[in-house]
């Protein structure tokens, strides 16, 4: 939204000048290491963060779709909330920029003559016409939703001290998940 204050929509030069330096600070963050000491041993984890190095709004706006309280919540793939909340972990790039600008065709000239509701679940979420190509990655919301479902796992293993039982059964495992949802929830 800043960039757009600053440079003209249509100006991809200049909105690429004044993002340069964001993504360039993105990408130095993708690779970080957390030091924590757990049960008296020093534990190091290394994280990759995943991103496409624009902000989700700024995608939302140059990609031309609903903003950030539409049902489509992804700006990457066609997953709707409820899609979304049922699968946290594997998603696939599935729109493209070509797609978005053809949604937008389709948005605009609505050659079916569909109601707004149908139109809207036609075109997924485009209602603008878009303008920048984004990096084709995975985007905020399933970053985040990938990094959860991560940290999720490897504070499940601390909980259950794996380091020291690598082995351990299914029964086990899910002792360990129990414990770590009933401090989740308090």
């Amino acid at each position: 939204p800043l960039c757009l204050m600053l440079a003209d929509e249509s100006d991809h030069e200049t909105l690429t000048a004044i993002l340069s330096p964001l993504i360039a600070e993105r990408e130095a963050m993708k690779g970080s290491q957390l030091r924590l000491e757990l049960g008296g041993l020093p534990r190091a984890f290394r994280f990759r963060f995943r991103g496409t190095g624009y902000d989700e709004k700024l995608v939302r706006e140059v990609e031309g779709l609903e903003a950030s309280g539409s049902v489509y919540i992804c700006t990457l793939c066609d997953a709707t909330r409820l899609e979304a909340s049922q699968n946290l972990v594997f998603h696939s790039i599935t729109r493209s920029h070509g797609e978005n600008l053809q949604r937008y065709e389709l948005w605009r000239s609505n050659p079916y003559h569909e109601s707004a509701e149908e139109l809207r679940d036609r075109v997924k979420g485009v209602s603008a016409k878009p303008f920048i190509e984004t990096v084709p990655s995975i985007d905020a919301l399933h970053c985040d939703i990938g990094n959860a479902a991560e940290f999720y796992k490897l504070f499940q293993l601390e909980i259950g001290e794996a380091y020291r039982q690598p082995h351990a059964g299914k029964e086990e495992r899910k002792r360990w998940q129990a414990t770590l949802d009933k401090h989740l929830r308090k």
